[in-house]
This record gives structure tokens, sequence and C-alpha cells, in this order.
């Protein structure tokens, strides 16, 4: 798969999209309503900032040899899209509480900012990172904090099954990287609790998109709602209230080494205490995706 890297990373773009159109191609974009400052307006343009392009195409999805979840492996089409490189960080999402508050429109909390694991405190009126914990990844983000941050900057979160194509590729891989097994350089796992690190240091874990950090560290938010396989973006679990289930990817830095691996789902519910969709955690975190064209930008 080609790695095509826009904003401060690469330098330069190479716009695929614009090449299949000149072709007579087509090429479908997601609006987004989103909520600047509090003020509704229309679709905010998504830039070109340490994103990367993850090639339409099938892959394999799932597993049968692994927890019963994960089965029956299956083949999944996914369109063109964009991933963030790194997952959102503190310092980042600190910037988004100082502009949007603590509380969403449907009145739930976007971080667990009391919780003692918080990586993020009050600072004057507004917010800041603890220090040295700046460039770590978000953690205490509730799910709607995350869907809320990714509209905030014109994007959204991405789907399991775009999570997973990022990681995987389309050559049924067990790990970003490849087969090989986990190392230091590879992945922050089997770590004491609450020991994160930065998720730019490890470019030899990246998946085959360039997408870093992708198992370890944090497990991630998605916007898929947790559901059999096999996977069906048209069968409602991309477009479920509220109260549904959400489907966490990927793997945390506390985690045994035998829960990395790129097929590994897990089930956080709205209505389990304060392992819902509406409370934070020291393992979880995100990052964003768009299917909006980021060529030439």
């Amino acid at each position: 798969m080609a790695v095509k890297v826009a904003g401060r990373y690469g330098g330069r773009v190479i716009a695929t999209a614009r090449r299949r159109l000149a072709r007579g191609g087509a090429l479908a974009l997601a609006g987004l309503a989103v909520l600047v400052g509090g003020t509704a307006t229309g679709p905010r343009a998504a830039r070109a900032d340490g994103i990367m392009l993850i090639e339409a195409g099938a892959f394999w999805m799932g597993s049968d040899t692994d927890s019963p979840d994960e089965a029956p492996l299956h083949r999944v089409y996914v369109r063109d899209f964009w991933l963030d490189r790194h997952k959102v960080t503190n310092r980042e999402y600190a910037r988004f509480l100082e502009a949007r508050g603590l509380r969403s429109a449907e009145g739930l909390p976007y971080h667990d900012l009391d919780d003692p694991d918080a990586r993020i405190v009050r600072s004057g009126p507004g917010f800041a990172a603890r220090p040295g914990f700046e460039d770590h990844p978000a953690v205490e983000v509730t799910w709607v904090g995350a869907r809320d941050y990714c509209l905030w900057r014109g994007r959204r979160l991405p789907t399991e099954a775009e999570w997973e194509k990022a990681a995987r590729g389309a050559d049924r891989r067990r790990y970003p990287w490849g087969d090989e097994p986990p190392t230091d350089d590879r992945a922050v796992v089997g770590r004491p609790y609450g020991a994160t690190d930065r998720g730019d240091r490890r470019p030899a874990g990246a998946g085959p998109g360039g997408v870093q950090d992708l198992l370890g560290n944090l497990r991630e938010w998605t916007s898929s709602a947790y559901r059999p396989y096999p996977y069906r973006a048209d069968d409602g679990r991309e477009s479920a209230p509220l109260e549904a289930g959400r489907v966490v990817r990927g793997a945390s830095h506390d985690d045994p080494l035998d829960a990395l691996r790129v097929t590994i789902r897990r089930l956080s519910s709205y209505d389990e205490g304060r392992g819902g969709l509406a409370h934070g955690h020291h393992h979880t975190g995100f990052r964003c995706a768009t299917s909006e064209d980021l060529g030439g930008r």
C-alpha cells in the first residue's frame, strides 16, 4: 500500500483523488455538521496536517482463531479515507476543552477531569495538560468527547473497519508492522498502570499506511456500534443511537502481550456505570478520520 502524507510530516501530498477524477472517476465526499465555539455552522473543511491516506480496497477483517467475537474472518471493502497519524494528545484535547467547555449539547461530559488518572487540569479559567504529559495521547476522554472533538476539527471518528484496514492492510497481518513479535520499539505495552508514552517515537510499529501507535499506549474509540460480525456499514451500526454500546479497538500500555493483535475488539456499553460511553478511561484514547479529499492542501 502506498503511503501518502499530508501536512507538516510530509511536506507535500499526492492527490490520488484528483487523478481519478481526471480519468472520469467519481469520489464521494462526506459532509460534516459541526459546532465551532458553540455556534452552528456549515461543514468545516478538514485540513491535511499529520493525517494519512488509507487507499480504498477490500481486506480480510476478523479472525477465526482468536476470540469468538472476532469471527468469522470475512472480506470488507473500505473506501478511501484519511486517518490521523497519531492519537490525539492531552495538549490538543485541552485546546478543545478551552473552546467548547466540559459538556456536550446532550449535557454529557467530555472528560473525566476530576479522575486522578486525568492528564488535563484546570488552569485559571481554562484547561492545560499536566507538565510532562502534553504530548502523550489523551486519556479520560469520553466517547462523546472524542466524537465532538473530531467534529470540531471537521473530522469524525473512524469506523472499526477503517481502523482495522489502517492497522492490517491487505495481507492478514497480526500486528500493524507485520507478524514479528511486539518489541519496545514497536509498541507501548506490558507497562504498569498509567505508564503511557508519546505516540510519535515508534515509527517501526507503524501500519502499512503509515499510521503510528495503533497497538499499545491506549485503546481507541471508534464510531461503530458493537454488533456481531460480519461487519456491514449499512446495517445500522454506523448510525446507531447514543445509547448503543461502541467498539473499542487496539490495546493499552498496561494490557498483556497476548492482547496485542489488530483484530481485538471490545464493548464499551452506555449503561455499565463507569465503564460507559459517558466516562473516560485511563486505557482509552482516540484519533480522527475523514472521507474528505485532502489532496493538495
